[in-house]
């Protein structure tokens, strides 16, 4: 996958998407698949946000149950099958205890109706070829079996707890990149780092858009019969911007932040109902990703951070509500923030508010024609929502286009049966300590990358406790469009997804990368430098 910036700004598109997370990269995969000619330009990196600063779960969202929001969560529960189905490397079961203090029969009648409701919209959960997919439904276990199955869960009050299931994403970074990837190898052209200073307006029209090369400062413009904007918490006040009045529709943006913690729980999730919301204790990747506040956030995105009182109030939370958590400040090993993009209701309530998707016509509601943007929405279900988007595409780019087939063909890494993949490599792989872990990331690439080590054994040494090996470095600038340490180290691997790497390690990052894309030095320390923002605390947030 290259950068081909010539190709933007030489050709005329059907399709513009602005916005490289999780709901653009649906869009152009649909798009591109479908036949259509197909650009898209992120200003940062893919996923660099929202799409990666999240709780790492594909789910149904149990709670939305509370607001009889069927629809949706119906919805959120197809396509966890089909994430399931095609990126079943990226996307894997995860068993859920919720533990019951204190609530007596009530409690326990009530979380029984509401999960016999799940397991009945999730009825299609067990129609997967690999049998390691399948979901069971829910069942209840005492407090001896529930404490037995995690001892996390002890406590005086302590009556019980409701087992379910859901799914979990490894790396949902590298499941939107691999919709990018997709993409890219069905015909569309893509570019990161690439920001959109303007839109090109003629007669009341948008004829696509200026934009600004981030690594090299050339500016030229990208033409298309419609565009579509998908950024996330950025949409309304990129359109403010680019109008030049107010946009029509307004968002909400929550903020939540998460922190990664010692393993606390042996191998299941814990969901923790508290006054005023709710909590997720998540295994993943050998540690407990706590999830997630939902706040309010008045600022610009660009600034969002985690600040001490963020975590001070979020530990303190826990622990008031999970008995045995005991945590302090020196077990937060990582911490990052994300913000959750909701359509603007009216009521200010960010917890409650829908995460339904909307799709906006700016023609009818601003007067400016051709421009479309896709607001709200779920991670979950972002693919059904491109589908939605390219459908209204299409019938208003009146052409002839394939059929939407993203609900059943296989992501770049999927294959039909991966866990018989990974039994097969694991056991061809004695001598690779990491290699479960490179699996998850790369599923059916993985020859590729490994690969590089034939010619060159050196790209084998490890530079994570997870098992990320320089040769992934490496293919991540010349397959992936890695530009800069941030783009390879916090998403195309997992060096420091877990905690700020070793400065060593950052050094030897940094020398594979200059050596391939002729850093000066200056430029080299600079991207060293540059990392460190991401494991800092930022003033006190609002």
């Amino acid at each position: 996958m290259k950068r081909d910036l010539d190709r933007l700004a030489n050709r005329t598109f059907d399709i513009l998407i602005i916005g490289g997370g999780i709901t653009g990269a649906c869009i152009a995969r649909d798009a591109a698949r479908r036949g259509l000619k197909v650009a898209l330009v992120e200003k940062n990196d893919f996923a660099h946000a929202t799409s990666a600063h999240n709780s790492k779960l594909i789910h149904g969202g149990l709670r939305y149950l509370r607001n009889f929001e069927l629809g949706l969560v119906r919805e959120s529960l197809r396509e966890r099958r089909i994430w399931q189905r095609t990126a079943p490397h990226l996307v894997h079961p995860l068993p859920f205890l919720v533990p019951l203090y204190g609530g007596g029969f009530k409690a326990r009648a009530t979380m029984a109706a509401g999960l016999s409701l799940y397991d009945m919209l999730s009825f299609d959960r067990g129609w997967l070829d690999d049998p390691a997919q399948r979901l069971p439904g829910h069942r209840w276990f005492n407090k001896a079996d529930a404490v037995a199955h995690e001892p996390a869960l002890a406590g005086e009050t302590l009556e019980g707890a409701f087992q379910y299931y859901d799914a979990q994403m490894y790396s949902p970074e590298r499941l939107a990149l691999e919709n990018i990837l997709d993409a890219v190898g069905h015909g569309a052209t893509v570019a990161n780092h690439l920001r959109v200073d303007g839109l090109l307006l003629r007669h009341g029209r948008v004829e696509g858009a200026s934009v600004r090369d981030e690594m090299g400062n050339a500016v030229f413009d990208v033409r298309a019969k419609l565009t579509i904007v998908a950024a996330g918490p950025w949409s309304d006040i990129f359109l403010t911007h680019v109008l030049s009045k107010p946009a029509s529709h307004k968002l909400m943006r929550s903020k939540g932040i998460h922190l990664i913690v010692p393993a606390m729980t042996k191998d299941s999730a814990l969901t923790v109902a508290a006054q005023g919301g709710h909590f997720f204790v998540l295994p993943w990747r050998g540690h407990s990703l706590l999830g997630t506040t939902d706040t309010a956030y008045p600022g610009a995105p660009d600034a969002v951070s985690v600040s001490e009182s963020d975590i001070e109030g979020f530990l303190k939370f826990i622990n008031d509500n999970l008995p045995s958590a005991a945590l302090t400040r020196d077990k937060v090993e990582h911490f990052y923030a994300g913000l959750r993009p909701l359509v603007d209701d009216g009521s200010g309530d960010t917890y409650d508010a829908s995460r339904r998707a909307e799709i906006v016509d700016h023609g009818k509601d601003d007067g400016v024609g051709n421009l479309y943007s896709a607001v709200g929405g779920k991670w979950t279900t972002s693919r059904d929502l491109a589908e939605t988007v390219v459908d209204t595409l299409v019938s208003r780019l009146e052409t002839k286009a394939s059929p939407c087939d993203t609900a059943t063909a296989l992501l770049p890494g999927g294959m039909k049966q991966f866990s018989e993949f990974e039994k097969a490599l694991t056991q061809e792989s004695d001598n690779f300590s990491g290699i479960d872990h490179l699996a998850r990331l790369y599923g059916a690439r993985l020859p590729e990358v490994l690969a590089l080590t034939l010619k060159q054994p050196e790209l084998r040494s490890t530079f994570s406790p997870s098992g990320d090996i320089g040769a992934q470095i490496l293919f991540a600038m010349r397959e992936e469009m890695a530009l800069t340490l941030e783009d390879v180290v916090i998403r195309r691997t997992g060096i420091g997804q877990l905690g700020k790497p070793e400065d060593s390690v950052l050094e030897r990052a940094a020398k594979i990368m200059a050596n391939e894309l002729h850093w000066s030095e200056d430029r080299r320390k600079g991207e060293i430098t540059a990392i460190a923002r991401h494991y800092k605390t930022h003033g006190d947030a609002a």
